[in-house]
């Protein structure tokens, strides 16, 4: 461990007992299915794996996995949300209520299901993967009626994560009204974006897009260079007028862009299992930072190390403060 390592790991175990951060989630949840099992033959109806079922899990999903992440690292967690007025909604209340996670601005919609992903694994290998959800946008009474339950929890807050996996929550008109309204408090609001349109997260301190995400949006191919990877930011920055972009790179580690700036920081994992989750990690991670008083370098540097503990876990993880200084110290 150099000086620089061991200044982080120690100021990570200081703030961190200075303050409980209170951090609000906002974004498209869903219930993430495991079925387990073994596959030794092939079907003699079709040449697919024949898997013998094991045991199976459901744990929370999308904005609940940040969420999950942010009480698992020891943080207060509000959740904001919509999922369908069926069986599958009950359980995501439940499993949030279970998790120590504040629901009470999850919202059940009559004209959708909830959404679930059923992945099944053989010896650790996943076979296939099954969605069921629905993608229409929530209409604009539902709409109005989040954004009046999230304002009293965007006062209360330290940070905001807009946490958008393109499920229809996170419309134009309700992005653009969290946005100004957290700015108008003074508080920060971080971006974990989809789709290709991000003009409806403009105004938010900061953007977080992969390098897959960021080639789309810019509609900049092959981002393999610090050249392509400036082009590419100075487009999102012209369109959202965002403070700072944090770009995931794999196995390159992150970028933290500004308008004037750019600098790398390596990956820090060395073994690699499963990158399900990783990107919840990092922005869960980030966000608690920022909210301890950590700068966003630090915050950063912080959730490179906390994404090397996740990905070495097969599905969606989470990690733990003292985990984090123990894989810092490493």
């Amino acid at each position: 461990m150099n000086q620089r390592e061991e200044m982080l790991s120690k100021k990570l175990s200081d703030l961190n007992q200075q303050k409980t951060p209170h951090i609000l989630v906002i974004g498209d949840v869903m219930l993430d299915h495991y079925i387990f099992g073994n596959a030794n033959r092939l079907s003699p109806e079709a040449p697919v794996p024949v898997v013998n079922v094991k045991n199976e899990s459901k744990i929370i999903g999308g904005a609940g996995n940040v969420a999950n992440n942010i009480t698992a690292l020891g943080g207060k967690v509000s959740l904001a949300s919509v999922a369908g007025a069926d069986d599958f909604g009950k359980e995501i209340k439940n499993i949030l209520q279970d998790k120590n996670i504040h629901s009470d601005a999850l919202f059940f919609d009559n004209s959708r299901s909830s959404t679930i992903k059923t992945r099944v694994l053989a010896s650790n290998h996943q076979i296939v993967r099954i969605d069921r959800e629905n993608l229409h946008e929530i209409n604009s009474l539902l709409e109005q009626q989040i954004f009046e339950a999230v304002k009293p929890l965007i006062s209360d807050a330290d940070i905001i994560i807009l946490s958008d996996y393109n499920k229809g929550l996170l419309t134009f008109n309700l992005c653009q009204n969290i946005i100004s309204y957290a700015n108008s408090n003074y508080k920060k609001v971080l971006i974990d974006p989809k789709g290709i349109d991000y003009s409806k997260y403009k105004g938010a301190f900061l953007i977080k897009p992969n390098r897959k995400e960021l080639s789309e949006t810019s509609r900049i191919e092959n981002i393999n260079n610090q050249e392509k990877l400036r082009a590419a930011a100075d487009v999102i920055f012209k369109n959202t007028h965002t403070e700072h972009l944090v770009v995931t790179l794999s196995e390159e580690g992150m970028a933290i862009l500004t308008p004037q700036s750019c600098e790398v920081l390596p990956v820090q994992a060395t073994e690699v299992y499963d990158v399900t989750g990783a990107g919840d990690t990092v922005i869960a991670t980030m966000a608690y930072c920022l909210a301890l008083g950590f700068n966003l370098h630090e915050a950063c540097q912080i959730a490179n190390y906390a994404a090397a503990i996740v990905i070495k876990h097969v599905g969606s993880a989470t990690t733990s403060i003292e985990e984090i200084i123990s894989e810092i110290e490493d």
